[in-house]
């Protein structure tokens, strides 16, 4: 008697712990399974402890270094609005790239992830903004150097927006930048401006 209720109580709580369902426990957007919220020094903390190397912090932001979805020593931004310390942007810069088939290979690659977790983008622009279309590798480079590269994709979410691009600065470097904008306190700072107007 006593070995079939044992039995039976522990068939229950086998049965009541498959069954539970996780539900996500933070309204906000995460960003490696953390969510964008809380001050800059407690998202930093959280950062170091998800393994990035916090490389310093200035006027509301953090620079952070580590590797991301597969790619290896990626910079990630952390934003807040200087006059409320609430973490609400992140961006992360891949490794640069020399040549347009691994930058956009690099592209392509992380539209994929994203499209996979999130879906279809709700944006999707890849086109260069010139008369013909770039023949080769080096003639794409020129144009994403000169600011004639528009490849972005963006989704939103419940939770916030998450955009994907191609970047440059001057013509000196090439890179993809993901960003994370939390939907909660991207407003929260959208109204403390407009009630400072």
């Amino acid at each position: 008697m006593k070995h079939s209720l044992l039995s039976a109580l522990f068939s229950l709580i086998a049965i009541m712990s498959f069954s539970q369902v996780k539900p996500d426990s933070s309204a906000h957007l995460s960003f490696r399974g953390v969510p964008l919220d809380g001050t800059l020094d407690q998202y930093v903390i959280k950062m170091k402890s998800a393994g990035f190397t916090h490389k310093g912090t200035a006027d509301g932001i953090a620079m952070l270094e580590g590797d991301f979805a597969g790619y290896k020593q990626c910079v990630v931004v952390v934003s807040t609005l200087k006059q409320k310390n609430l973490v609400h942007k992140i961006g992360v810069f891949f490794p640069a790239k020399e040549t347009w088939s691994t930058l956009s290979g690099n592209y392509f690659n992380l539209k994929e992830l994203l499209t996979e977790k999130y879906g279809t983008a709700s944006t999707e622009v890849e086109k260069f903004d010139t008369r013909t279309e770039p023949r080769d590798d080096e003639g794409r480079m020129y144009q994403v150097k000169f600011d004639n590269c528009k490849y972005y994709c963006i989704w939103q979410t419940d939770k916030g927006e998450i955009r994907l691009s191609i970047e440059h600065e001057s013509v000196t470097s090439c890179f993809i930048r993901l960003v994370y904008l939390d939907k909660i306190n991207s407003a929260s700072i959208r109204k403390q401006a407009i009630d400072d107007l």
